[in-house]
């Protein structure tokens, strides 16, 4: 089944969106992985399931929750470490509403 290519443009904006830095020579390969990933994707999208039943798991399996036990949190400082832009002890992320919205 044929699936349309991804373009430079498109690979780039999905990194922008992802928060990944790819070099100009790394596009390329990404292209063709991202290109192809897509085309195994649209065969699994052309495969008839009408009249198949759906389910979450094949086996016939209860869940198995483990205990609900306090454990010590993550120290702020690691946990703010890995985080792209802070405030004093809080993550700080970009303005989602420009008036507040109505909350």
């Amino acid at each position: 089944m044929s699936h349309a290519e991804l373009t430079t443009k498109e690979v780039l904006h999905v990194a922008k969106l992802s928060r990944l830095a790819i070099d100009g020579d790394a596009v390329e390969g990404m292209r063709t992985q991202l290109s192809t990933i897509l085309g195994h994707i649209a065969q699994l999208q052309a495969v008839a399931v009408d009249g198949v039943e759906p389910m979450a798991h094949p086996l016939h399996i209860v869940n198995r929750l483990d205990a609900d036990e306090p454990k010590p949190a993550m120290d702020v400082s690691d946990f703010l470490r890995n985080a792209p832009a802070t405030e004093g002890r809080f993550l700080a992320v970009p303005k989602v509403l420009a008036d507040g919205g109505d909350a």
